[in-house]
């Protein structure tokens, strides 16, 4: 009889002994758990970020106990002729800061126009654009509050130095001044325009309507227009003016019918050969609510591409349409 192995005693020991707890691994929800005891929630790079931005009092405070530290520091010791200098550099390095965030906003400005153009109708081209809006708007307002920083530090700078903090190279623009001036800029511009527009465009739900030079199915345009009229009865129509074709039978289809219409016709001596497409950015600025396509060519597919990205209905009549 062999003698008796120790290792598989103590085993055996080990695991009948009601004190013994084995080594677990760490789970996910422990290092989660972990992570936020240490350090708080801190948002992915693609998440909006909950967290408040300082207060003014408050970062005004920190600006002062960051020049006094320094000025106390460093006066009447052997450092002081480096003084000026470290005070410019502090007031430097929030500057620099709001360039970086400034290049990040471009950034975020070219996304959203790329996101805009590429809209569907689809939730996730949806929420996209939304979250490419909620990061701008964050990255607007960590520039200004970095802005204040720079102005606060600005300020402590001359309280100091006797002389105005000047950055090397630029301009030094404090936008948290210039965004309430040019929103209301924005907004008076925008209200003269909608004001023009209804001068020129009666009341009523616009209806855009487009078809080639060539198409001249005038009975498919008019049953078209019919069902259209019989659902918008107070309707407003807007077409391209066209002498002949498809525009000129929906111009008289409404003379017929004593429906509103209002003719945008290129404007070739200002625009040239890009007048038609410009006249098409003209009827989407009065914001149809649907546009109607009959064949034609490369202008009527501009508009209705352009409407599409818009969010704005297309709906097409005619050879491979409804």
């Amino acid at each position: 009889m062999g003698a008796a192995d120790p290792t598989k005693d103590s085993i055996m020991a080990t695991h009948d002994d009601p004190e013994f707890e084995p080594v677990h691994a760490s789970s996910p929800t422990d290092h989660v758990l972990s992570e936020l005891q240490l350090f708080g929630h801190r948002p992915f790079q693609e998440e909006p970020d909950p967290r408040p931005l300082p207060e003014a009092p408050t970062i005004a405070g920190a600006v002062v106990d960051i020049f006094d530290a320094l000025v106390s520091t460093l006066a009447d010791t052997r450092l002081e002729p480096d003084l000026e200098d470290l005070l410019w550099s502090t007031v430097n390095l929030f500057h620099r800061a709001v360039d970086r965030i400034e290049r990040e906003l471009d950034g975020n400005e070219q996304a959203q126009r790329r996101s805009q153009k590429e809209q569907n109708g689809s939730e996730v081209r949806s929420v996209e654009l939304e979250r490419l809006t909620a990061q701008g708007l964050t990255l607007i307002e960590r520039r200004n509050a970095m802005e204040l920083f720079r102005d606060q530090a600005a300020e402590r700078f001359e309280v100091h130095t006797g002389s105005a903090w000047r950055p090397r190279t630029g301009s030094m623009v404090n936008h948290r001044a210039l965004t309430a001036a040019m929103i209301d800029s924005r907004e008076f511009l925008a209200a003269r325009r909608r004001a023009e527009t209804e001068l020129l465009v009666p009341a009523g739900p616009k209806i855009a309507f487009t078809g080639g030079a060539d198409f001249n199915d005038h009975q498919l345009i008019w049953s078209t227009l019919d069902k259209v009229h019989a659902k918008h009865p107070n309707m407003v129509l807007l077409h391209g003016g066209s002498p002949t074709g498809a525009e000129r039978i929906a111009a008289r289809w409404a003379d017929t019918r004593k429906v509103t219409h209002v003719p945008f016709k290129p404007d070739w001596t200002r625009h040239a050969k890009a007048a038609p497409f410009k006249r098409n950015d003209q009827i989407l600025e009065v914001l149809p609510i649907g546009v109607i396509v009959f064949p034609g060519s490369g202008i009527q597919e501009n508009l209705a591409d352009k409407a599409r990205k818009l969010g704005i209905p297309v709906w097409r009549f005619g050879s491979g349409g409804a």
